[in-house]
């Protein structure tokens, strides 16, 4: 019997993380075709269907996720040996894989990861970004970055940003259509909604934490899933808007959105980096430059 391949290992770890034969030949940069070769050579060379093929998304097979959780745990454990070896060094080695949303993700997630594999270049840094929060246990990522309150108590976290949502407006709107004082004149304002599912209504939720907030129901002629797009729509003045201070406080800063409600407190919806009780040094020194790069670009308002 072969041994297993440890390129197979790190192959069948991007499709499973990848969902589709389309995105990870994109990721790789190769051709549908090559992927799809590639993984039938496995199944034959291992005697086992791995994935159950459609043309929207891959499914595994039993086989197929034991398959994708050894190989996690295996180069894991070769990462974490890579970096204990290079210990004495100095040096970090093996790989980082971060999740993270889209927006935040991009807007700063991003830019502190690349400087950091600059300075690190026998490290390999694996970023996701998502519009859906992921668990770290078991799905091969390091950490993933995401907005409290955590769904689990067990789970460890670092706090890495202070942030709120706050309502906002641009200065037009508020011309034509008044300044809302209390939370039940929202009913009279068109509220731009952030949508999250089929509904054409949100509740945004006010109060000094998740605990003891208020949902309040709000409507409006416009709805988006993207909260870039709603924000942009809120600087044309076609509405009121929530969004988090990380994001529209330059605006804000600028005079082009003008927070409304501001006497009314919103539930904390701070960063946090949620991982393992004792991450390796690689993944500790990536939490630090994190947390350090973060406060640098969002200093506490």
């Amino acid at each position: 019997m072969d041994l297993p391949e440890l390129d197979d290992l790190r192959f069948f770890s991007g499709v499973a993380a990848a969902g589709t034969l389309t995105e990870a030949a994109r990721v790789w940069g190769v051709s549908v075709s090559a992927v799809s070769k590639r993984l039938a050579r496995l199944e034959r060379r291992l005697g086992a269907r791995l994935v159950q093929r459609s043309t929207r998304r891959l499914t595994l097979t039993d086989e197929g996720r034991r398959y994708a959780a050894g190989a996690a745990d295996v180069l894991g454990q070769i990462d974490d040996l890579e970096d204990d070896v290079g210990r004495g060094s100095g040096r970090l080695h093996g790989r980082v894989a971060v999740h993270s949303s889209m927006g935040f993700g991009r807007a700063h997630v991003a830019p502190l990861l690349g400087s950091f594999a600059a300075a690190h270049p026998d490290l390999r840094v694996d970023l996701e970004l998502s519009h859906l929060p992921v668990h770290v246990g078991g799905t091969g990522y390091d950490l993933a970055i995401r907005t409290a309150p955590l769904p689990d108590s067990r789970l460890h976290a670092r706090p890495l940003v202070r942030n709120r949502r706050v309502v906002c407006a641009a200065p037009d709107y508020l011309r034509r259509r008044g300044t809302p004082r209390e939370l039940a004149e929202l009913a009279g304002h068109d509220c731009i909604v952030i949508r999250e599912t089929d509904t054409a209504y949100a509740h945004w939720r006010f109060g000094t934490s998740p605990a003891d907030s208020t949902a309040v129901r709000v409507t409006g002629a416009m709805t988006c899933n993207d909260g870039e797009v709603a924000t942009a729509w809120c600087l044309a003045g076609r509405g009121l808007v929530m969004r988090s201070l990380w994001q529209v406080a330059p605006l804000l800063a600028a005079g082009d959105l003008v927070q409304v409600l501001d006497d009314v407190p919103t539930p904390p919806a701070d960063f946090l980096a949620v991982h393992d009780a004792h991450p390796p040094r690689r993944v500790a020194a990536v939490l630090d430059h994190l947390a350090t790069g973060l406060a640098e670009r969002l200093p506490a308002r």
